[in-house]
């Protein structure tokens, strides 16, 4: 034993006996002796005679190979583990610990450092600093507005420690034996680390509670987002008044680094949340507007660091990558409007293939496409205005412009019947009366009692003398589509005041620059305009179909067939008046002002075909132009409701041409060449010349040269017949 006792560690002659220096046992022997310094009454106290057993102890370094490093080392243990035994309880041991690790840290820069010794201070430095960290990377867990002095004095002892361990891998690396870790000795590195870690762990925390508290579908979604912006600002709340001004001490930045982590993690939750949203609505909006709040906050924290922290604030900002809440809530909603006008657009389509033009009822005669189309705009409307968000007015001209190219389509869709072309005759060829016909000889001969042809027509028409009104199926659909178009326009009138007068609106600057310019501002101008159009286009293609089809028979047909004064026009406005009180019953209002003069305009064209392209079956005579005449003012008075100067307008066409027949065949003859030289530009006919065919151009008139030669070809006179056979050479009239 005596020999063991006088060995050295190089087997070289020593002085002195160390019998119990080996390591680890010394050291756990000096702790223990270290340990009697606390009171066995309460552990929590140091005795008062302290200072006299320490110097006791030191008797012992001798014997256990110990040096003031070593000693230094093992006091800062035992006060930090008597700390933590004692259930953490007396912040002054902690203290203590931290005073210890004062001097330990200036040992470590001493040089003629021992390799047991930095070997057992790493070891001791790990734990502490392990123990240290556990607490400090989710301080929001381990203190509290109690406790909150407990992170005072663990802060600076987790921060030595790892500055002192720091200091340890750098000499092991040094002298060539490289640690298994590697620390960073940066006090600020260590707070920004432990605040980003702490902040995540507590928000990770809420976030979880939250979710736990309602386990719902995607409305609860929401209001869970709700409830975690409240619980995020009320840790950011927290953080700023308990921990920031103690971590501030340490790092300048602290309460910006809070504030930019917490931004961060209900980011990523918004993130993933809108991630599949595809529409706007007042839950996401609230849910935007609240995270809005929420960043304001948070931003607001990172200001109020800016005088304290200089430009290290500037670089912690640009960490913060805004919400965008308005980017995000226009995008929103312009997904939302798009959504809508694609379900406009599809009802347009399925309008397009099964819409028939019936009336939706005996007292609403428009189509029921329409009523489903304009309850559709109107409920996105009233719900656009219902998203409780500021509305600007390029929103409001967005939302209009497609809503204005939907009920365009569907005008569009409505107007699509055709023109009064597909109703119009034919014009039949140019032809000489022939007043002995051969029809007329064969019927003469085979009629021994004597008929003449006025009789044989006035036979033809008998049955249309008690006539009854003739309005089709397909006109009355015509008149659908013309109350559906005047359904729009009510409908549209409604929209634009609704959208002009919402309070909602943020600013209407460009709308009051545009009132400039016009005075009454339509958001739907453009469908107004071809509302009009289609108007007037229905109304003209109902009114030719009317006359031209459905009353055919009775007018174009047999009117003056024959002869005038046995086909007079009084049969014609029976039907023709009754067809007008069909349309009256069925139109509205508002539509039947237009309907009527289109109706008057065709039954003028109508009888102007009459006179001019009637033939075969019509041949006039100078003597019937007061009959015609007094036919032609029947008819206008048909339409009374119409203002008398509409009338005179639309008639002076049809009265030229009848004055017409009241002239001469030599003074027709006579305005013939003339107005024909004039128009054709050969100024006079030359002898042997002949006059030039006028075109025919349907606009018939009675300075039209065209209009005089068809006067001509339906005059029963022998001079009219020997001029258009001389200067034309056309054929004569087959009845």
């Amino acid at each position: 034993i005596v020999s063991l006792c006088w060995r050295s560690s190089n087997g070289a002659p020593t002085t002195g006996c160390h019998w119990a220096d080996g390591y680890p046992l010394n050291v756990h022997i000096y702790t223990a002796l270290l340990r009697s310094i606390f009171s066995t009454r309460d552990e929590t106290l140091v005795l008062d005679e302290v200072d006299e057993l320490l110097e006791l102890m030191k008797k012992t370094w001798s014997t256990l190979g110990f040096n003031k490093p070593m000693h230094n080392m093992c006091f800062a243990w035992v006060l930090f583990e008597q700390y933590v035994v004692t259930n953490q309880v007396e912040p002054d041991l902690l203290r203590a610990a931290f005073t210890m690790l004062s001097e330990v840290e200036n040992d470590v820069k001493k040089s003629n450092r021992d390799e047991t010794y930095m070997k057992i201070l790493s070891s001791m430095l790990v734990v502490m600093q392990n123990w240290a960290e556990k607490k400090l990377l989710n301080y929001h867990e381990y203190f509290n507005r109690g406790t909150i002095g407990g992170i005072d004095n663990l802060l600076p002892l987790g921060i030595l420690a790892t500055k002192i361990l720091a200091e340890c891998r750098r000499i092991e690396t040094e002298e060539g034996k490289k640690g298994d870790v590697k620390v960073s000795d940066s006090s600020g590195n260590r707070i920004d680390h432990y605040i980003r870690s702490s902040m995540k762990s507590a928000f990770a925390r809420i976030n979880d509670n939250v979710k736990n508290a309602t386990m719902g579908g995607r409305g609860e979604a929401y209001e869970n987002l709700l409830q975690l912006a409240k619980e995020t600002e009320d840790l950011a709340a927290q953080e700023r008044e308990l921990f920031s001004p103690i971590l501030k001490k340490w790092h300048t930045t602290a309460g910006s680094i809070a504030a930019v982590t917490l931004h961060q993690c209900y980011g990523e939750v918004l993130k993933q949340h809108l991630a599949g949203t595809k529409m706007l609505n007042s839950e996401i909006v609230g849910v935007l507007q609240r995270a809005a709040k929420l960043e304001k906050v948070l931003v607001q924290m990172v200001v109020e660091d800016f005088d304290e922290c200089g430009n290290g604030g500037k670089v912690i900002i640009r960490e913060m990558m805004p919400y965008e809440v308005d980017t995000v809530t226009i995008r929103l909603l312009g997904q939302w409007i798009d959504e809508r006008l694609k379900k406009g657009k599809k009802l347009l389509l399925s309008a397009k293939k099964t819409e028939t033009w019936n009336p939706k009822s005996k007292t609403e005669l428009y189509a029921h496409s329409a009523v489903e189309l304009m309850a559709l705009i109107k409920e996105t409307v009233n719900d656009f205005f219902e998203i409780p968000i500021g509305v600007t007015e390029d929103l409001i001209l967005d939302l209009a412009e497609g809503l204005e190219k939907i009920i365009e389509e569907y005008i569009i869709f409505v107007a699509s019947c055709g023109s009064k072309q597909n109703y119009l005759p034919a014009l039949p060829p140019l032809t000489r009366c022939n007043q002995d016909s051969m029809f007329s000889r064969f019927w003469k001969r085979a009629s021994p009692c004597g008929v003449r042809v006025e009789d044989m027509h006035q036979l033809m028409t008998t049955k249309y003398q008690h006539p009854s009104p003739s309005t089709s199926i397909g006109t009355q659909c015509l008149y659908v589509r013309l109350n559906t178009l005047h359904y729009l326009i009510t409908h549209i009138h409604s929209l634009d005041k609704t959208l002009a007068v919402s309070p909602r609106v943020l600013s209407r600057s460009r709308l009051s620059s545009r009132k400039q310019n016009v005075t009454s501002f339509s958001y739907f101008e453009q469908a107004n305009q071809s509302i009009q159009s289609a108007c007037e286009h229905v109304s003209e293609v109902a009114a030719y179909r009317l006359i031209f089809l459905d009353s055919s028979l009775v007018f174009y047909e047999s009117l003056y067939a024959g002869s005038v004064t046995s086909s007079r026009l009084r049969p014609t406005l029976r039907i023709l008046k009754e067809n007008l009180t069909v349309l009256t019953t069925i139109l509205t209002d508002q539509a039947q002002a237009l309907a009527m003069k289109e109706v008057m305009k065709a039954s003028f064209e109508a009888f102007l075909m009459v006179l001019l392209a009637g033939v075969p079956s019509r041949i006039f005579n100078r003597s019937d132009y007061e009959m015609i005449e007094e036919d032609f003012d029947s008819l206008k008075r048909v339409f009374c409701a119409i203002p008398e100067d509409v009338i005179q307008k639309e008639a002076e066409k049809a009265e030229g041409v009848i004055s017409l027949m009241g002239q001469s065949t030599e003074q027709l003859i006579e305005d013939f060449s003339i107005v024909t030289c004039e128009t054709s530009g050969i100024g006079f006919i030359g002898i042997g010349q002949k006059l030039p065919m006028p075109p025919t151009t349907g606009r018939w008139n009675r300075s039209d040269p065209n209009t005089i030669l068809r006067v001509l070809c339906h005059r029963n006179d022998r001079t009219a017949n020997l001029f258009l056979k001389k200067s034309f050479q056309l054929a004569k009239r087959n009845l």
